[in-house]
């Protein structure tokens, strides 16, 4: 089977240094923890790759588009394929000052902003800073050991990986006649990060799901109530006001 510009894919992968075979991501979680880069944070299982989104590194996804469901395939990318060769124009040095005028003390490992590229703060002294553009993972040929776990076939199955992938998750999710509907109960976290992943997701649905031509989101809030011990206090300052 060859798959195509906007076919929805579930993959399990692990990607890890040819020379030293370090681990550098996984989806597995019994893995991320043996190699030591486990984080409570990831959310682990297959994960969504859009085939034409470039939302993976090229190599690939040029393997993915000829594998088939279910096929285990292992394979090793040169640099150009993975990260990208090192480019040492992107390696700069920074005087001290200029990030302490931003009260920011920079050291090694530091991610930081830079010209709207996340670089890397590799060594602090003397007044100087160096920073590194590249991807840390840049000049290193890539070992991958994938599995195609999936192929999503309706909107609805596709729309739900789009909620898992921004970390958004709907009560229900319904899709009918070019509209999909998302509704999120009260039980629902809504916070920052809540708008702008349901955003991210929404952008996504528009840009990959070409069947879809309205979004309706539904969200349900309940008034909180005072607990128990909230009452108690009102009473007791009701009765000395009272007093």
């Amino acid at each position: 089977m060859a798959f195509a510009d906007g076919d929805f894919l579930e993959i399990d992968y692990t990607a890890s240094g040819a020379a030293d075979g370090s681990v550098i991501a996984t989806t597995s979680e019994q893995r991320a923890k043996s190699a030591g880069i486990y984080s409570k944070d990831m959310h682990y299982g297959p994960a969504l790759v859009v085939i034409g989104a470039n939302a993976v590194v090229r190599g690939l996804e040029r393997e993915l588009r000829g594998m088939d469901v279910g096929q285990e395939k292992s394979f090793t990318l040169e640099p150009a394929d993975a990260f990208g060769n090192r480019d040492e124009q992107l390696v700069r040095v920074m005087p001290l000052s200029e990030f302490r005028a931003q009260k920011i003390d920079p050291y090694p490992g530091m991610h930081i902003n830079l010209d709207n590229i996340t670089a890397t703060v590799k060594s602090v002294g003397s007044g100087r800073v160096v920073v590194d553009a590249n991807h840390p993972d840049a000049g290193k040929s890539i070992k991958y050991e994938v599995k195609i776990v999936k192929s999503l076939q309706t909107d609805k199955e596709k729309a739900e990986a789009l909620c898992r992938t921004y970390d958004v998750t709907p009560s229900s999710v319904d899709v009918k006649s070019g509209e999909l509907d998302l509704y999120f109960d009260d039980k629902v976290k809504k916070d920052a990060d809540y708008f702008v992943n349901r955003a991210s997701m929404m952008a996504s649905a528009f840009a990959y799901l070409k069947g879809i031509e309205k979004i309706e989101v539904r969200e349900e809030y309940l008034k909180s109530k005072p607990d128990e011990k909230q009452d108690a206090a009102a009473g007791v300052n009701e009765k000395d006001e009272k007093e």
